[in-house]
């Protein structure tokens, strides 16, 4: 059987459209010497035509001092990690969070409650730019931890098959944040691959150090969840040129709603927020 470490290794280096490697080097470049990784993640991972869509990355940097011309900036990366930038170079967009390589390891395992890194890189991802070989075998050991860290959290209930613990992990992640999608969305990752889980699980499940039953805190991961999203959200109205559209196309495309924002909105992205959220919750478009 491969280790989780060899499994990983192969999934990050699994080959992506040029243009994605281009664009992710154009990332880095702009952060400098202090870039060591550059990851692409999310659903786009999965698609073919890349036109129109917003390409979602991790940009990984050795600090954050080191990262940015303004200290600012490098104090709300330490402070409410991460940072979310819009880029877009050769026809491609995307939008990419930075967080330093201690902070990265760090949120791909169990020292953290928040699910947002380690739900993700338990997911397919790829490692499209390295700094150098000791860069790319960090990264390799960060998102190691996140699958144990997963289902570690979600915790096995007796009976259940692997499948429905990494479909239930992911239900459980996707209700600590406020997320612009569906019902049903947690299980259909699992289920658009379904041979990488049942790949994916033994050596998984074997890298948990000891396996709990499903805990009782998730109540509190989805307030603190939900509060850090909406905290995160007003700093991205700071850093995240384009950040109102965005969010709006990115609810509009994942619940099929029809938001069209005002002059005004555009120009007060946290006001705006604020004032849609209500509905968005009421209406199920967020959750």
């Amino acid at each position: 059987m491969p280790s989780l470490r060899e499994l990983v290794a192969e999934e990050l280096a699994a080959p992506v459209d040029p243009r994605v490697a281009r664009l992710a080097a154009a990332v880095a470049a702009k952060h400098g010497g202090a870039s060591r990784a550059v990851l692409f993640y999310g659903s786009c991972l999965r698609e073919r035509q890349l036109d129109g869509l917003m390409l979602d990355f991790y940009l990984i940097v050795s600090d954050y001092r080191s990262a940015y011309d303004r200290r600012w900036l490098a104090a709300a990366n330490r402070l409410l990690p991460p940072n979310v930038f819009y880029f877009e170079d050769g026809g491609l967009r995307a939008k990419y969070a930075v967080l330093s390589e201690r902070d990265f390891h760090r949120r791909n395992g169990p020292e953290t409650r928040s699910v947002s890194v380690w739900a993700r890189f338990a997911q397919p991802s790829r490692l499209v730019w390295a700094a150098d070989d000791n860069a790319a075998q960090a990264v390799i050991r960060s998102v190691e931890r996140a699958a144990p860290t997963l289902l570690a959290a979600a915790g096995r209930i007796e009976g259940e098959s692997r499948l429905v613990w990494w479909r239930r992990a992911f239900a459980l992640t996707y209700s600590a944040e406020l997320r612009a999608e569906r019902r049903g969305r947690a299980g259909s990752v699992v289920d658009s691959d379904v041979d990488r889980y049942d790949r994916f699980s033994e050596a998984a499940i074997a890298a948990i150090p000891a396996l709990p039953k499903a805990k009782a805190s998730w109540a509190r991961r989805r307030v603190e969840g939900k509060l850090l999203s909406v905290l995160r959200l007003a700093k991205a109205s700071a850093t995240f040129a384009g950040g109102p559209d965005y969010i709006a196309w990115k609810i509009n495309r994942h619940a099929g709603t029809q938001i069209a924002l005002k002059p005004w909105q555009r120009r007060w992205p946290l006001l705006a927020a604020i004032t849609l959220l209500p509905r968005l919750l009421r209406s199920g478009a967020v959750r």
